[in-house]
């Protein structure tokens, strides 16, 4: 595995090389306008509250006792970093199936509200040493070495105290949601729950509502928190980790979290902050910029013009993550060129007509998301994940191991080969945009693996350019385009269903109960006062508190 200093420098010259480079990503096919159906809007942030005589602080995030561990700490004196790990551990107690010890992630910081200091960080699964994948796809896990980075570099709260909310939720029992009950009955649930009894009280898999004690859990935490972070790659669990395919020692005890500048690329009056390659940050940007050159400003928000504006946008940045995107510190990844508005302009300018995405059978649609904000005006966005549901499936001291590996097969390009310590192309995608004076406006991510850029895009696109509000943002119904198929959230209007299907779209109805369109957890805030908006995304148990002021 590279050195972390040499890692760090492979990452900062792809940024700034390529520029000069050839991109591999083809040009898309010949123009076509975008209709229109309302005038364009100009930048339209959250309305601005009633000014308030101290700044807010919040969280929000994939389950309410993740935001109120989170909002625990930042009233116990914690900063947003602080706060930010909490939340990450008690959801790794309360949602199992979607992250947790055993997986990894990314965050960005924005240090008291400053976004020329911020920084990303990628704690990502990495193949170890030896090279292969394992059946199971289990990957060298990153997160617990990523939140120590996160709460060594920027917390100012004891360890231990950050991770009591966790424990305490995990020894004393928390009331199973109505999304772990379904978790437990569905897919892969019914073979977790017949290894795991106390997932299945009475023989039977726990319902909602009913109490989840996790004994074994709880004592992991509390070594963590005595021991401390490397307790996971050289200590007490060690030997229990190294026991699985696809895990050594050698591997856990020289696994590196990877730092350094975002991505940043210019929006109209924002700038957007997002996580580095091989994560699609990037692309992210670049979909944004083609979104915008196509002037899905003027169309009618969830009109057929719109979605079909976002969709083409998502084509572009679709390819470009099918073909240039992969870890840098094996290959140059052109970040300059996907981030240059004007180049995405001219992209935009030649988008067919009938435009389609690369197919995928890329179902990874599990990960958590969490969006915090202290009174310092420090930011936080922050995603997480095991990749699947449950990850690998496999079990030990309390939490479940990621497949992350997996996603080499899952997105094959010659920029995404697994080799030793190289990590895989994935979907998740924490974002930080930022006004003109670099301060936080909208802290935002969501689970929902190869639709996320669609959802971020959607809610983005009716916040910014439409000015709604975020919770408008949030409930409108969305949409992604797989191939020529267009996958419609039940709830899209009729006129719209039928609109696309008579554009020539293969028009797929996707139930609530497939939890495929995410679940966005974001802040928006008011850097003038410091006031601060959250929205509850109703399609999971995502929640969100706000307090100060």
């Amino acid at each position: 595995m590279p050195a972390p200093t040499a890692r760090l420098a492979l990452a900062g010259l792809a940024a700034l090389a390529l520029v000069a480079c050839t991109s591999t990503e083809p040009e898309p096919s010949p123009a076509t306008t975008v209709p229109t159906t309302a005038p364009p809007t100009t930048m339209a942030p959250e309305p601005s509250p009633t000014p308030t005589a101290e700044p807010q602080y919040g969280v929000a995030a994939g389950d309410p006792a993740a935001v109120a561990a989170g909002m625990r700490i930042l009233e116990e004196g914690g900063n947003a970093v602080d706060a930010a790990v909490a939340a990450a551990f008690a959801v790794a107690v309360v949602e199992p199936y979607a992250s947790g010890i055993g997986g990894g992630g990314a965050s960005i910081v924005v240090p008291e509200g400053d976004g020329e200091r911020a920084v990303t960080y990628d704690y990502r699964e990495v193949v170890a040493d030896d090279g292969v994948v394992p059946a199971s796809g289990t990957g060298i896990p990153g997160f617990v070495a990523g939140m120590g980075t996160l709460h060594e570099a920027h917390g100012q709260a004891e360890w231990a105290e950050v991770l009591a909310p966790a424990i305490e939720l995990a020894a004393e029992g928390h009331p199973a949601s109505g999304m772990l009950a379904v978790r437990l009955r569905e897919d892969v649930g019914p073979g977790i729950v017949a290894e795991l009894p106390q997932l299945r009280p009475g023989g039977e898999p726990l319902g909602e509502g009913e109490l989840l004690v996790q004994e074994e859990l709880a004592r992991t935490m509390r070594t963590l928190a005595e021991d401390g972070p490397q307790a996971f790659y050289t200590g007490a669990l060690a030997d229990s980790l190294t026991t699985v395919p696809g895990i050594d020692a050698g591997s856990l005890a020289g696994y590196e979290v990877v730092s350094g500048e975002p991505v940043r690329g210019a929006l109209g009056e924002h700038e957007v902050l997002a996580a580095l390659p091989p994560l699609p940050g990037a692309p992210l940007v670049q979909m944004l910029q083609v979104a915008e050159a196509l002037d899905v400003a003027a169309t009618e928000p969830g009109s057929v013009p719109f979605v079909e504006g976002v969709s083409a946008a998502w084509t572009v940045a679709d390819e470009s993550a099918g073909t240039v995107l992969g870890d840098p510190a094996f290959v140059d990844v052109p970040v300059a060129e996907l981030v240059d508005p004007e180049r995405n302009a001219r992209l935009a300018a030649r988008v067919a007509p009938d435009a389609a995405s690369r197919t995928s059978a890329d179902d990874a649609q599990n990960t958590t998301h969490i969006s915090v904000v202290d009174s310092a005006g420090t930011a936080v966005s922050m995603t997480n994940t095991l990749t699947h549901w449950f990850g690998s499936g496999t079990y030990r001291e309390g939490f479940f191991l990621n497949d992350q590996l997996s996603r080499f097969g899952a997105i094959e390009s010659p920029a995404n080969r697994p080799e030793a310590g190289r990590k895989s192309v994935s979907w998740s995608a924490p974002l930080v945009v930022l006004d003109d004076d670099a301060r936080p406006v909208l802290v935002i991510g969501s689970p929902g693996g190869r639709l996320i850029p669609n959802i971020l895009t959607g809610v983005y696109a009716r916040w910014a350019w439409h000015g709604q509000s975020l919770e408008e943002a949030v409930l409108a119904p969305r949409f992604h385009l797989e191939g020529r198929t267009m996958r419609l959230e039940e709830g899209t209007a009729q006129e719209v269903v039928d609109g696309l299907a008579a554009q020539g779209y293969a028009v797929e109805m996707v139930p609530p109960s497939a939890y495929a369109f995410g679940s966005v957890n974001a802040l928006v805030v008011d850097p003038e006062t410091g006031a601060l908006t959250g929205a509850a995304d109703p399609r999971r148990e995502a929640a969100v508190e706000v307090a100060g002021g």
